[in-house]
């Protein structure tokens, strides 16, 4: 089983991560937590892999830091938890935010990420709630890629469309975020997933 990764980054995408090591190109699921943490293409990175086998399928998990793994590999030792509900939970909150969410049993919270229902959230919150940290190390954040506002907005929108969120719901966070600041992508993602997750 591969356990980490440590390479260049060839190719960023919010969803997904290609690290080059050896000429040999790895293409790794994530978390938007960790897309946020990474750098920019042509730099050095190195993840925390969670492997993921099944009959048909070999699927790398990447992770910046082990508090993000660990949650990751609790949330699918769920029922009815997958890998790709557990990378939408981490994706649709902050790591610090959804463990808050967890510890204080903030059902709401949790069923305003994608494809979290009612029944979902409250399993989470029951295998979970007393099996977190309290303190959260190792969230480093990097911000530095720029765009014209209407290409921002459709790679924005389109990131957020791709995670699962409704049109119309995307289209007003977006619309609300851009009209108070204009930042680069990820600080605009950033801020879109907080206003959708109010």
């Amino acid at each position: 089983m591969i356990a980490r990764l440590e390479g260049t980054l060839a190719e960023k995408q919010p969803n997904r991560l290609v690290v080059d090591i050896g000429g040999v190109g790895y293409d790794i699921n994530v978390p938007l937590s960790t897309f946020y943490a990474v750098g920019e293409p042509g730099s050095k990175v190195a993840l925390r892999i969670h492997t993921h086998v099944r009959e048909d399928t070999l699927a790398l998990f990447g992770f910046s830091s082990k508090l993000e793994l660990d949650i990751f590999e609790r949330l699918i030792g769920i029922s009815g938890v997958g890998t790709r509900l557990a990378l939408a939970v981490l994706s649709g909150l902050e790591t610090q935010e959804l463990v808050r969410a967890i510890r204080i049993a903030d059902v709401a919270r949790l069923t305003g990420i994608p494809g979290v229902g009612k029944k979902t959230a409250e399993r989470i919150i029951l295998e979970l709630k007393d099996k977190l940290p309290v303190t959260l190390e190792g969230l480093a954040q990097d911000t530095s890629t720029g765009d014209d506002t209407g290409g921002l907005r459709n790679d924005v929108m389109s990131a957020l469309l791709n995670l699962g969120y409704h049109r119309p719901l995307v289209e007003r966070a977006v619309s609300e975020v851009m009209a108070e600041s204009i930042g680069d992508f990820e600080e605009t993602l950033r801020q879109a997933l907080r206003e959708l997750a109010k």
